[in-house]
């Protein structure tokens, strides 16, 4: 396949690789430790990733050719260690940035993933994401709004179901315009330490 090839390829990445590649693009991991950083991080209450999911997972990255790796010896023991490879970088930044722009404001567990790699992202592409995914929202809300009132004269329970998705989408678009506010005040900078690949 040839280079023009492979960077039209679309390569999609299912939650759990999701996941685990921007655990590797923060640093080169072996997977105990990505199972840990999980671990501190809590991210098995806000994810959906089992702890036995993760080597499956690194070979999938690595045979998509998002991550490669290396051996290392330590205390008499060989450890892979895992990396980002430049393809990788890529497809992750798209994913993050696509996510966060298609969020409509419902439980959507990949936007948590893509909202706490939200610094791989350039201030512009942050703004532009987060803009087109209030404008969204806000579709749905009208739509919402449209019904309930279509509805005025069916009884609380029935009302109360367009009433409570609203309030819940006014909600999500306040936090949006707080992360803008916080992008504004410098909040939402690459750290090139981590991100600058």
């Amino acid at each position: 396949m040839s280079p023009q090839e492979e960077n039209n390829t679309i390569i999609s990445l299912n939650h759990a690789e999701f996941i685990v590649l921007g655990l590797i693009a923060e640093n080169p991991s072996h997977a105990y430790n990505i199972n840990k950083r999980i671990e501190e991080r809590g991210m098995r209450d806000w994810t959906n990733i089992g702890r036995s999911s993760i080597y499956r997972v690194i070979k999938s990255l690595e045979k998509k050719g998002l991550t490669d790796k290396w051996i290392e010896e330590v205390d008499n023991r060989t450890l892979k260690v895992y990396n980002i490879t430049e393809k990788g970088a890529r497809v992750l930044k798209e994913k993050v940035f696509n996510v966060i722009k298609e969020f409509i404001g419902k439980k959507d567990e990949d936007f948590y993933v893509a909202f706490s790699m939200l610094p791989i992202l350039t201030q512009k592409q942050q703004f532009e994401a987060i803009n087109n995914s209030i404008n969204k929202i806000k579709k749905n809300i009208k739509g919402l709004e449209d019904m309930l009132e279509e509805n005025s004269h069916m009884p609380l329970n029935v009302r109360g179901l367009f009433v409570h998705p609203i309030k819940i989408l006014e909600i999500d678009i306040e936090f949006l315009n707080w992360v803008l506010e916080e992008i504004e005040k410098g909040g939402g900078k690459v750290d090139p330490e981590v991100y600058d690949k």
